[in-house]
């Protein structure tokens, strides 16, 4: 991850409210205070607010490989952070803005949030303590909460916003995390999901990340509505590039009973290929120039942007 993360320097870091209600982490009993760069609770200072540290679906080491090999510059990465982004642009005009990415391990959405929103106050969450003690010395000015989002501690309509990339398909009760997800948003605010498509291409690349499912669009659909969201738009990112991964991912299954060092190195050479790709940043490109304009029947992934209704007044 970059650490010279270039801010506007009217801002008091990436969160400037003192008026947010952060919960009491257990053990504390009175509500934290941020003071622009740690939390200050009756037991002294701290830089991650911790609330459920206990096993995960993921890993360090699978956050570090995500990181390192795919990088920032990835071009499916790239446009995934940047159609999030587009979807944060729809609350531009509220204020204050606070949006919370949930699941945030890799913190390179927080730059491209940082230059598009610089008066939005922003909130990252993830399971792991050990990516989050790592973005709280690169990004100081970053309020950091480490908890399940399964029993998410944040009170009712407490964001503007919520960013989830890649986030569910590493938690065994997706329809507990979104149904948070909802309450935790205020009325007329946006959450913003994606998920990895199509249950038939599951192969040594989900195995090796942990990956619980893969989705249907109309499921991942179907889920979001179940916990409340209204759909405003249901679509697929890499639709271009699609038939050659189903290609490699029907391949790939051929490899699913092979030793864990061979399953490894293929994943790993698959980013790395795709990563210094020119063709498939080219392709990443063309796609999106009219997604804005369409939704795309299939892809590498689901993209969701969700709306929760305002209140109706009696």
């Amino acid at each position: 991850m970059t650490s010279g993360l270039q801010v506007d320097e009217r801002r008091r870091g990436f969160f400037s409210g003192d008026d947010f209600p952060w919960p009491a982490p257990p053990g504390s009993a009175a509500r934290p205070r941020w003071t622009g760069g740690s939390f200050e609770l009756d037991s002294g200072q701290v830089r991650v607010l911790a609330y459920d540290a206990t096993d995960s679906h993921w890993n360090d080491r699978l956050s570090d490989m995500n990181e390192i090999e795919a990088g920032r510059e990835h071009p499916i990465g790239r446009e995934s952070r940047r159609l999030a982004v587009r979807s944060m642009l729809r609350l531009a005009a509220r204020r204050p803005l606070r949006i919370l990415d949930a699941g945030c391990a890799s913190g390179f959405i927080f730059e491209d949030l940082s230059r598009a929103l610089p008066e939005a106050d922003m909130i990252g969450a993830d399971y792991l303590p050990g990516p989050l003690e790592k973005m709280a010395g690169q990004m100081p000015g970053l309020p950091l909460l480490q908890f399940d989002l399964r029993k998410c501690p944040l009170p009712d309509s407490c964001v503007d916003g919520i960013t989830c990339l890649n986030v569910l398909e590493h938690i065994d009760d997706d329809a507990s995390a979104l149904a948070h997800m909802h309450r935790i948003l205020k009325p007329g605010g946006i959450a913003h999901i994606e998920v990895p498509s199509n249950p038939a291409l599951h192969d040594i690349y989900d195995e090796h990340l942990m990956h619980y499912r893969r989705y249907r669009l109309s499921e991942i659909r179907a889920l979001a509505i179940a916990a409340g969201f209204t759909v405003k738009k249901a679509t697929h990112l890499g639709f271009l590039p699609y038939p050659a991964f189903w290609c490699v991912k029907k391949w790939n299954r051929r490899k699913l009973s092979a030793p864990e060092d061979e399953k490894s190195r293929v994943v790993l050479r698959q980013i790395r290929n795709t990563r210094a790709s020119p063709l498939f940043s080219l392709v990443m490109r063309l796609e999106a120039a009219f997604s804005s304009l369409l939704s795309y029947p299939c892809g590498i992934r689901c993209v969701l942007v969700l709306g929760k209704e305002t209140r109706q007044l009696p």
